[in-house]
C-alpha cells in the first residue's frame, strides 16, 4: 500500500517515526538475558537526560541492571540504529543516483575495500588507534575511502563518470580486493575465525568508546545527504532533463559519491559488513511513501536504524547467551526480498 504523501502529513509520518525510533530504543534496551522490564529501563535512560534526571527516581533499581542498561545494552543500540539508518540512506540516495533499486551502498566495492583494510590490521597487528577508535576501524575505514577513491578515478571519462562505468569498476576492485583476502586468510590461517567474524558484521561488546567517536560524523553525513532530496529528484527523470532544469548533474554525483561512500566507510569501520539493510529498507520505505526523496530519504534512515536493531535483538537472543552475528539476520531476511524484486523485475522485461 502506498500512502498519498502532502505537505499536511509529511511532518506527520516523520514525527511518528521519530516516536517509534525512541520507543524502539528503550524496547530492545530491556531484551536480552538479564530480566529488565520496560519501565525500569525507561527510568534509567531518562535519568541521564539533562533537565529530566532530577525528576527520575531510581529507588529499587538494582545496580547491576543500570550498568547493563547505561554501559551495554544502550550504546550498542544507539549504534545499531546510527549504522542501520547510515546505511538506508545511502542505498536510497545510491538507489536514485544509479536509478536502479538494486543499488546498495557498497554497489562501488566499498565493502571490499573495508574488509581487506580489517584483515591487513587483523593479522599484522598494526597499531592505528586514532581519537579512541580501535585499530580494525582505523583500517576498514582507510579500506573503504581508498577503494572509493580508486573506483572514481578508473571510473572518470572525459571528467565525466558514467553510471555503466562506475558500476563495472566498482565490480572489478571490489573482486580484485576480495581476492587478495581470500590470499591473506589463506596464508594466515590462524587468523580466520576473527576475519570471518569481522565480515559478517556485529555489535557484540561495542561501548560508549565506538559510539562516541563516530556519531557526530554519521549523524552530519546523513544530514547532508538529506540536502541532495531536490536533485534526486530531477535526477530521476535523466540526466539530460536535470540539466536543462539547472542541475549540475556530474558535480551531484561526485559530491554524492563522495559523502556516501564517508557514510559506509564510517558505518562499516564500527560494525563490519552487514548486507542487505541499504537493499531492502530503502525499496520497502519507496512502495509506502512514494520516490520523493524529500521524505524517503529521512524515512529510510529511521526504518533502517530501527530495522537494525530489531536484527540485532535477534542476533543476540536467538541463542543466548551465544551471540551470532547480525550480518546473517539481515541477510535471512534480506535474501528472500531480493529474490522477491528480481522476479519482480523479470515481469516488467
Amino acid at each position: 500500500m502506498k500512502l498519498k504523501v502532502t505537505k499536511s502529513n509529511y511532518s506527520l509520518i516523520i514525527f511518528l517515526l521519530i516516536l517509534l525510533t525512541l520507543f524502539s530504543i528503550i524496547l530492545f534496551s530491556t531484551i536480552g538475558t538479564a530480566d529488565i522490564n520496560i519501565v525500569e529501563a525507561f527510568k534509567i535512560g531518562l535519568s541521564k537526560v539533562p533537565f529530566i534526571k532530577s525528576f527520575i527516581s531510581l529507588e529499587g533499581i538494582k545496580n547491576a541492571h543500570r550498568v547493563i542498561i547505561l554501559n551495554l545494552r544502550i550504546p550498542r543500540v544507539l549504534l545499531g540504529i546510527l549504522v542501520g539508518a547510515a546505511l538506508s540512506s545511502v542505498g536510497a540516495a545510491f538507489q536514485g543516483m544509479f536509478k536502479n533499486p538494486m543499488a546498495d551502498p557498497y554497489v562501488i566495492g566499498i565493502s571490499s575495500g573495508a574488509a581487506l583494510g580489517a584483515t591487513i590490521i587483523i593479522v599484522t597487528g598494526l597499531n592505528l588507534s586514532l581519537f579512541g577508535i580501535k585499530s580494525i576501524s582505523v583500517g576498514a575505514f582507510l579500506g573503504a575511502m581508498i577503494t572509493a577513491f580508486m573506483v572514481y578515478i578508473i571510473a572518470r571519462v572525459n571528467n565525466k563518470i558514467p553510471v555503466t562505468t562506475l558500476l563495472l569498476s566498482g565490480i572489478a576492485i571490489g573482486q580484485f580486493f576480495t581476492a587478495i583476502m581470500s590470499f591473506i586468510m589463506v596464508i594466515f590461517s590462524n587468523d580466520l575465525t576473527k576475519i570471518i567474524y569481522w565480515t559478517l558484521g556485529s555489535f557484540s561488546a561495542k561501548s560508549w568508546d565506538e559510539l562516541i567517536p563516530v556519531s557526530i560524523p554519521i549523524i552530519l553525513s546523513i544530514i547532508v545527504i538529506n540536502f541532495f532530496a531536490r536533485d534526486l529528484n530531477i535526477m530521476l527523470t535523466g540526466e539530460e532533463s536535470a540539466k536543462s532544469l539547472g542541475v549540475n548533474v556530474e558535480k551531484t554525483k561526485i559530491l554524492i559519491l563522495i559523502i556516501c561512500s564517508f557514510t559506509t566507510a564510517m558505518a562499516v569501520s564500527v560494525s563490519g559488513i552487514i548486507g542487505f539493510v541499504g537493499l531492502i529498507i530503502p525499496h520497502i520505505v519507496r512502495l509506502i511513501v512514494g520516490p520523493d526523496h524529500r521524505i524517503l530519504l529521512p524515512s529510510s534512515a529511521l526504518v533502517g536504524g530501527i530495522f537494525m536493531i530489531f536484527a540485532d535483538t535477534i542476533a543476540r537472543t536467538i541463542i543466548s547467551p551465544t551471540e551470532i552475528p547480525v550480518g546473517i539476520i539481515t541477510a535471512l531476511f534480506g535474501g528472500p526480498f531480493f529474490i522477491y524484486l528480481l522476479k519482480k523485475k523479470k515481469k516488467s522485461i
